[in-house]
């Protein structure tokens, strides 16, 4: 887990440079114009990493959390030997809110979710056999999903199956909900712009709380981090939760993450079941091969062993690959350090095309490149 050129000055750079040409991003991680050149910061380093893996200890499983997931894997699976596999919390995470919202205990449920980081879709969700889905519909219809009337939401409902990611995320992937000139859209969907710089803000008052709270763990910092959390801008329906968090950090349990697990099924044998973000290797057949994709994976002594899904819904697999597409430039540039495929890249992009012409495209990637610096390889 690592963030290249951290939140300042990488992530500053990418929200403050696209917001002077009117282009507003929430998390700016995975797609977008934030998302490509977080993806150009990061290969390389990955690409470092696993050329020593290759020579030190080539038979090792390298279990990765970093943002944009799927072009760090793709570029790992088409420059390196070392297996690989990029780990998110996405599927369970939602499925928990899914179960929650319908009432009945997430143990109880069993589901098939396929797609491409941050924007794969639940194929199934039953108990029992019994389709859950009209369950589901009935919640999004009274709009008491915890997501609200969000982006995510919506497109769950036009493309009649529900979609792993949230809205701040959501929103950035596609080109229909954030428009400089549909602020109306920004006040319907609930879409908070510049969320990543608020959270990164909050993370980092929350970290040296928990540094002095572990440090000194007689001293009672509880009132003065709820505090420091109001002002850093943590919403009141959040704050009693990061509340008991901080109130119950020496109590240790295992999360919803799947690292710690996956390292447990190989070293033991106990075998489980985990979603991953793996090559395609023929296990979804309307993807582009060689692309990055998430889906169900076994785990064991014999390693993290992916799932064939067969064809999605047309119409989720052309959702997409207008990511993918992007995705794939990136990738492209990174490789082959042509800065061509960066401007490619940008122009593909959904949300970035949305709002931007051809020109301001061109002009808004040299801007990019130049403020990143050294923080980039050089691009012929």
């Amino acid at each position: 887990m690592f963030q290249v050129a951290g939140y300042k000055p990488g992530t500053v750079i990418d929200f403050e440079i696209p917001k002077k040409y009117g282009l507003r991003q929430t998390i700016a991680d995975t797609l977008g114009i934030g998302g490509i050149m977080r993806g150009l910061r990061t290969i390389p380093v990955f690409l470092s990493i696993t050329r020593e893996m290759e020579e030190l200890c080539p038979d090792v499983t390298f279990l990765q959390y970093v943002n944009p997931m799927a072009m760090n894997c793709w570029a790992i699976s088409r420059a390196s030997s070392i297996k690989t596999v990029g780990l998110c919390h996405s599927v369970q995470g939602t499925a928990e809110q899914l179960a929650e919202d319908i009432g009945i205990p997430i143990d109880e449920i069993n589901y098939t979710c396929a797609g491409i980081n941050h924007m794969a879709f639940y194929l199934h969700f039953e108990r029992n056999g019994e389709n859950l889905y009209p369950q589901i519909r009935k919640v999004l219809d009274e709009g008491a999903y915890r997501i609200g009337t969000g982006c995510a939401t919506r497109c769950s409902i036009a493309w009649a199956i529900f979609v792993t990611e949230s809205s701040e995320h959501f929103s950035e992937y596609v080109p229909w909900f954030i428009k400089r000139d549909r602020p109306d859209l920004i006040e319907e969907f609930n879409i908070p712009l510049d969320e990543y710089i608020r959270r990164c803000e909050v993370q980092i008052t929350g970290w040296d709380f928990m540094r002095q709270k572990l440090e000194n763990p007689q001293v009672d910092l509880t009132a003065q981090f709820k505090m420091a959390m109001e002002k850093a801008g943590v919403p009141a329906a959040q704050l009693p939760e990061a509340v008991h968090e901080f109130e119950h950090l020496n109590e240790v349990e295992r999360s919803h993450e799947y690292g710690s697990g996956i390292i447990h099924s190989i070293e033991t044998g106990q075998p489980r079941v985990v979603y991953g973000n793996v090559a395609n290797q023929g296990l979804i057949a309307n993807l582009p091969q060689g692309c990055c994709v998430e889906v169900p994976c076994l785990v064991d002594k014999n390693g993290v062993q992916p799932t064939k899904i067969g064809s999605l819904p047309p119409q989720l697999a052309a959702l997409m690959r207008t990511n993918v597409n992007v995705q794939e430039m990136v990738v492209e540039a990174a490789l082959t350090g042509k800065r061509e495929f960066i401007y490619y890249a940008a122009m593909l992009d959904p949300h970035t095309a949305a709002e931007l012409s051809l020109d301001q495209i061109w002009q808004l990637v040299d801007d990019l490149i130049e403020a990143h610096g050294d923080w980039l390889p050089k691009y012929s």
